[in-house]
């Protein structure tokens, strides 16, 4: 009894056992099944290819025209060659290079590279994949012609951007093949898809780039197009991206690189009553049509090994010490707090002497000099002695120079120094304003005072500016106490520009300040260091400046607006390595708004034209350097 009870148990656990190998085989077969068809997506793109071909329909990209509605920046098309994996089976590979130009050896790196997960992550070998991109219209051409030797081929069209002139580079910015974390940062991404890179095309990217849509076409058995799919019911259209239209103005855009010519630095000009860009030069620069197409790599390579650094975009990432400009900042703060006034006169004999020990130097004009009349000859010796009294003299109002220094840094960062502006566009640099608790980290705690950084009262020493900030310093001196953030683009099609371009910034100074110091513009451009910039029939303002270069020559700064009266343009121009302001950014300048204003340059002017366009300046380093 006891045997047959162990036979029946031992034929029991077999069948348990043979039960739960049963199971167990069949709980890996539906997870296979549910690996295979739900979570992998070979299975599908297998099964979808065999019926279906989807292709993406790349939309046209938002054109982009200037503020006069001149068309600068369209579309031309071009063609990517795709292959099916699966599909190249008795393929003629030596005529598909014949017909691309390309050699075996460069085929079979493409193929390999698609075929790497690495760089290739959405590889599969049952979805189309780019092999190469923008070939030339001759070459498209005989591919078609030989299509039926190369199957699993097909081509995808695209666009690339196409410039109406070989200028403005830096503004509008280029288009290129996005890289992996472009991808991994954004799903609307695929490898060979292209995107904004820089300026304006990267700014505005969500705006250009438009919606992608899907073309279904059907396989038969052999995987030849049959047609499309419910008459293409299911195709999804492309959506063009948006077109934008520029503050630049194209034409004085142009002028303003021909003037720049030969030279380093860059031109910024501003409408004051709306913040609108309307140049943005740096120069030396390129033509953007050479950042497009096959060439598009070749190029950016040597762009970018240049000495002069022409992809550098100086306008909104160079920082210089704004020199005299920066006077303007401090008459403007005195006068608010009560330090001088419009009638405070200081006296200066060629040489200001803040001690015994320290020395300003400044050159010759009349002495003493009044308010207008320091910025008419920007007088050192003046805004010395005012940021003394102001730092050291005045503890009964402020406590303390660590706290008169703040209330002085508070007014400057309001006036849109010490941090980017916020324009709309990229790589945008803030200068340096520095906190005075960084002063105190380097003289000590209640160890500094003006006479330590003096240099600061005529705008060097420590403080940094872009040439965009200083364009906006004229725009706000224009406005006599407020600007809106300078920005590149008027109008987006179909919507408007950001609410903070259309933004007012008012800075607490009172208006009849602004008089004077406008006043004393005046006189800068009609009888004072400006003089060389004076257009016949205009009124306009304007103040010199010179930054320290410790590597070389000086660097010429002029900043100002037009006309005095309903003024229509705030300007700013750095000349790198040229010396005195009014060397060369003051003629630069005054060429500028007169081309602006008047549409052409007075005959008895052409002379300085033809010098500014024709001249070139060459970086000299300092005999210092040289030894």
């Amino acid at each position: 009894m006891n045997q047959y009870r162990r036979k029946h148990q031992d034929s029991h656990a077999r069948q348990i056992i043979i039960v739960l190998v049963v199971l167990l085989c069949a709980l890996i077969f539906i997870t296979r099944l549910f690996f295979l068809q739900v979570l992998n997506d070979s299975y599908k793109d297998n099964a979808d290819s065999n019926a279906f071909l989807k292709k993406t329909i790349y939309p046209a990209r938002g054109l982009i025209y200037d503020r006069n509605n001149n068309l600068i920046v369209s579309n031309q098309p071009v063609y990517d060659v795709m292959l099916i994996m699966r599909e190249m089976v008795d393929f003629d590979t030596l005529g598909f290079c014949n017909t691309l130009n390309i050699t075996k050896a460069e085929f079979d790196d493409r193929i390999k590279d698609i075929k790497n997960k690495r760089k290739n992550p959405g590889y599969s070998r049952y979805t189309p994949q780019v092999f190469m991109s923008q070939i030339s219209t001759s070459s498209y051409g005989l591919l078609q012609e030989k299509m039926f030797r190369f199957p699993g081929v097909l081509t995808q069209q695209r666009v690339l951007r196409k410039y109406s002139m070989p200028h403005g580079a830096h503004a509008l910015g280029n288009v290129g093949e996005v890289s992996q974390k472009q991808i991994d940062e954004d799903s609307y991404y695929v490898r060979g898809d292209y995107k904004g890179q820089s300026g304006v095309e990267k700014t505005y990217e969500n705006e250009l780039r438009g919606e992608k849509g899907v073309e279904i076409l059907l396989r038969d058995v052999h995987g030849r197009i049959k047609g499309k799919y419910m008459d293409g019911a299911k195709d999804i259209n492309p959506v063009s991206g948006k077109n934008l239209t520029m503050g630049l103005d194209m034409e004085l855009q142009r002028y303003g690189e021909l003037l720049m010519n030969g030279k380093m630095g860059s031109i910024v000009a501003i409408e004051p009553s709306t913040g609108e860009i309307l140049a943005l030069v740096s120069s030396p620069s390129y033509d953007p049509a050479l950042l497009v197409g096959r060439e598009r790599s070749a190029n950016y390579a040597r762009l970018l090994k240049d000495k002069k650094r022409p992809l550098f975009d100086r306008p909104v990432m160079a920082q210089y010490p704004p020199g005299s400009t920066f006077k303007l900042v401090q008459a403007l703060i005195f006068q608010e707090e009560g330090i001088i006034n419009a009638n405070t006169a200081f006296p200066c004999k060629r040489g200001y002497y803040y001690t015994k020990t320290r020395k300003m130097g400044c050159h010759e004009h009349k002495s003493p000099l009044d308010l207008a009349g320091s910025i008419q000859h920007s007088c050192n010796a003046y805004y010395g002695y005012a940021l003394r009294d102001f730092l050291d003299l005045n503890l009964d109002k402020y406590g303390s120079t660590d706290n008169a220094y703040n209330v002085w840094r508070n007014y400057v960062m309001s006036m849109g120094f010490g941090l980017p502006l916020g324009i709309d566009f990229p790589n945008e640099k803030g200068g340096t304003i520095y906190k005075s608790t960084t002063y105190d980290k380097i003289y000590g705690k209640n160890r500094w005072k003006s006479s330590t950084i003096i240099s600061t009262s005529i705008g060097q020493g420590e403080i940094l500016a872009t040439p965009i900030q200083i364009a906006n310093l004229a725009a706000l001196i224009a406005n006599k106490g407020y600007f809106y953030t300078p920005h590149i683009i008027k109008k987006i099609e179909g919507g408007e520009i950001d609410e903070k371009y259309r933004t007012k910034h008012v800075v607490d100074i009172k208006e009849k300040h602004f008089d004077v110091v406008q006043y004393g513009m005046e006189l800068a451009v009609k009888k004072g260091t400006a003089r060389f910039g004076q257009i016949d029939s205009l009124v306009f303002c304007g103040k010199t400046g010179t930054a320290q270069n410790p590597h070389g020559e000086d660097h010429s700064i002029f900043m100002g607006f037009a006309p005095k009266e309903n003024p229509q343009i705030a300007i700013a121009v750095y000349v790198e390595n040229s010396g005195f302001g009014a060397t060369w950014a003051v003629p630069i300048a005054s060429l500028m708004i007169e081309k602006y204003l008047h549409g052409s340059i007075s005959a008895k002017r052409l002379h300085i034209e033809k010098r500014m366009m024709e001249s070139v300046i060459e970086p000299k380093a300092k005999e210092s350097e040289k030894k």
